[in-house]
């Protein structure tokens, strides 16, 4: 939506209020003095605002005439100022606990946020408790957050003082003269990304001590006023250490530490060792699968968008052949409904992702009758004429055939519930990176999936950046609803994250992300993403192989089909 203007006073300017209508206000103005006026008893709700479509702080003064839209929690910039700003707090807190500790915040797990705390003895409940306290008596008092721009110098020094080495070395790469430091009480801290006002918005937060550190937990954006049940997740637990391990490996876990190698020349080694890391790991799932191949007959992959499943799925049948089996592949969706049987989304749209989109009966009767060693014929599925036709395809399988089948629902025990577990092995495959900006800026997983997607679908898809962000939304209510409910289920969890990826990324994403115009509705999130990129150092994709996860979204693979089929399919 464009600026509304109209003829007013040098000291005055017109804005129009999502919610409110025009409004006529004091040039200076800041955001969250007229969020006050506009919503005086429920104010502290609203954390940031879209000022002409461009995400803005509350202490941003209005100069000009504006449209302006409030948001809090319920939006996903809002959730990240929220969950930044708490953990500030708890930084702050943790510091004046424990003096001289470091915290560093490593990744989301279930519906928190997980971090630890590195001290001259190990981490105590009572330790927890006392940070929470402090925490709650830095919000009772409502202390503000101080918005500092600093001299990239000047800022350095400031950490090196602090003893915020993580800092120092990310600033050796910053091209900017000048950055942003936020400051609330004594302590200084650099977040990428935006800050509530002060102390007081942050009214509900939960720590959970979690061996061997924390959880931290905000409120739901749906109910500000209440935090989830935390929900146990220790397989998903379990691969997050591994990528910590694989982290201290390659002896890269911030992205100054990636760029200090890609600087330096090492980034030939640094690929190498990355992706043989990926095909130990899935070799060792092929030993497992060929430990249990007298009674394991199916394998099931799956794992949200752009995680890498197809390029997994063939480096499994490479390891499962090495072993002496001999993978097929059946694809789902070959067994989807007619299109008038197709249930319909919430907007009355085909939901092609719902599992009730596939003839489970006729799905579970082929396995069941496969195993069996019978002759089934396996339909195909014609998306023009949305039917699905039966072309003469027969399929039988030996008992060294393991049937791989990849698809969102792999986990769901609905998809082969006529299959006994003994005879499954169930796969989840995400993108869980190890990798972190410094000790307290996290990369979230998401980002690293949807930088992916953005490329591939540019180069393979002719989809634009903009068709991308505005896809992405629906994705994710997708992944919420047919994946990650069933993630813990699986026999066992691959990280399909590659260290150095992101620097490889940058120099695909960045023209993409440049070309959404300042009007577009994805302008915020580019810009988002384009800061995010600025801080790694290009890297030549030359040294990455073609058997690479990364190669199904840069381009240069040497895999095409998902698994070797058979018997013409």
């Amino acid at each position: 939506m464009g600026v509304l203007c109209m003829e007013v006073g040098n000291s005055y300017v017109q804005v129009k209020i999502e919610g409110v209508g025009k409004r006529k206000v004091k040039a200076g103005i800041t955001l969250q003095q007229l969020a006050k006026e506009c919503w005086p008893e429920t104010w502290q709700q609203i954390l940031a605002a879209y000022v002409d479509n461009d995400l803005q702080e509350l202490i941003k003064p209005i100069k000009q005439d504006s449209h302006i839209s409030f948001f809090g929690l319920e939006v996903k910039d809002g959730y990240r100022i929220y969950q930044r700003s708490a953990t500030f707090i708890l930084i702050r807190a943790a510091r004046e606990i424990l003096p001289g500790c470091r915290v560093t915040i490593e990744h989301s797990l279930s519906n928190g946020l997980y971090g630890e705390i590195h001290y001259e003895r190990a981490l105590m409940e009572k330790d927890l408790r006392k940070i929470e306290l402090r925490m709650k008596e830095i919000i009772a008092r409502d202390e503000p957050f101080a918005k500092l721009v600093m001299p990239k110098a000047a800022a350095r020094e400031l950490f090196l003082k602090d003893d915020q080495l993580d800092k120092v070395n990310l600033l050796k790469y910053r091209e900017a003269d000048t950055i942003n430091v936020y400051r609330c009480g004594w302590f200084h801290d650099y977040f990428y990304g935006y800050m509530v006002p002060s102390a007081g918005y942050l009214s509900q937060f939960r720590l959970r001590f979690y061996l061997p550190g924390f959880i931290l937990q905000i409120p739901d954006p749906q109910n500000p006023k209440l935090i989830p049940p935390y929900h146990e997740q220790p397989k998903l637990a379990s691969v997050h250490r591994e990528a910590e391990h694989w982290g201290n490996i390659l002896n890269v876990g911030t992205v100054s530490a990636l760029n200090d190698i890609i600087a330096e020349g090492g980034s030939g080694d640094l690929i190498r060792i990355a992706e043989a890391l990926h095909e130990k790991k899935i070799a060792q799932m092929a030993d497992m699968i060929l430990e249990r191949h007298e009674t394991l007959r199916v394998i099931l992959i799956a794992g949200p968008s752009s995680s890498g499943k197809t390029t997994f799925a063939q480096r499994l049948s490479i390891q499962l052949r090495v072993n002496g089996l001999r993978p097929v592949a059946i694809h789902l969706d070959d067994y989807f409904l007619d299109r008038d049987k197709t249930p319909l989304n919430d907007q009355g749209e085909y939901d092609f992702e719902s599992i009730e989109a596939i003839d489970l009966d006729l799905f579970n009767a082929h396995l069941s009758e496969l195993i069996q060693g019978q002759e089934v014929e396996i339909p195909s599925f014609d998306f023009i004429t949305g039917r699905r036709e039966y072309t003469g395809r027969r399929l039988r399988v030996a008992r060294d055939e393991p049937i791989i089948i990849e698809g969102i629902h792999g986990l769901n025990e609905r998809l082969t519930e006529s299959i006994p577990s003994g005879n499954k092995f169930k796969i989840y495959i995400s993108a869980l990176t190890q990798l972190n900006i410094d000790d307290h800026n996290r990369i979230p997983t998401t980002d690293v999936r949807l930088l992916r997607r953005m490329v591939r679908d540019h180069q393979f898809r002719s989809h634009s950046a903009q068709d991308t962000l505005r896809l992405w939304v629906a994705v994710r209510q997708g992944e919420r609803r047919n994946i990650f409910p069933f993630q813990e289920e699986a026999d066992v969890m691959f990280n399909s994250a590659l260290t150095y990826e992101l620097a490889v990324l940058k120099g695909h994403a960045e023209p993409l992300l440049q070309s959404i115009g300042r009007w577009d509705p994805g302008y915020t999130e580019a810009k988002r993403l384009l800061k995010f990129l600025s801080y790694f150092l290009p890297l030549d994709e030359g040294d990455i192989p073609a058997t690479s996860i990364l190669r199904e979204f840069i381009g240069g693979s040497c895999f095409h089909e998902t698994v070797p089929a058979k018997n013409g399919s």
